[in-house]
């Protein structure tokens, strides 16, 4: 009859509701539980609190949304569907912020930014001052 009774003394057992994962309750999608997981056996504090895991969930799913967003808008832009680490690469570099928080990482197959010097840019030309009957100096004349 012990079992039919709760731990406050009285009355009938409750059923428990169904099982909730940490990431459902947190509200977000990374996995909280393995992220805990990790936190512990990463030796990187002797213990690790119940909110940390949370928080850095909630961190990591924050990030990799606006990369992905602006990885989306790069491969939109050159009319693709999927993304490719090129995406990636000009989604990050393009990000003043972003850039700064991967300046160290390489991305494989990610390529390069597209940059023209100025200076190798050719002078802005004097067309539009110049007569169409005056004969102007040529680049070739000496």
């Amino acid at each position: 009859m012990s079992s039919s009774r709760n731990s406050s003394g009285g009355g009938k057992m409750q059923k428990r509701g169904k099982q909730q994962t940490r990431s459902s309750r947190a509200g977000v999608t990374f996995p909280v539980g393995r992220i805990h997981r990790l936190l512990k056996k990463g030796n990187y504090a002797e213990r690790v609190s119940a909110g940390a895991p949370v928080y850095l969930a909630g961190v990591l799913e924050y990030l990799t949304a606006e990369v992905l967003e602006l990885a989306g808008n790069a491969a939109r832009d050159n009319q693709k569907s999927r993304i490719t680490p090129r995406h990636l690469q000009l989604a990050i570099r393009n990000d003043e912020e972003l850039n700064k928080l991967l300046a160290d990482v390489t991305i494989s197959q990610g390529g390069v930014i597209p940059q023209i010097r100025p200076e190798l840019l050719p002078k802005a030309s004097s067309s539009k001052t110049k007569k169409p009957g005056d004969p102007g100096k040529g680049s070739q004349d000496l």
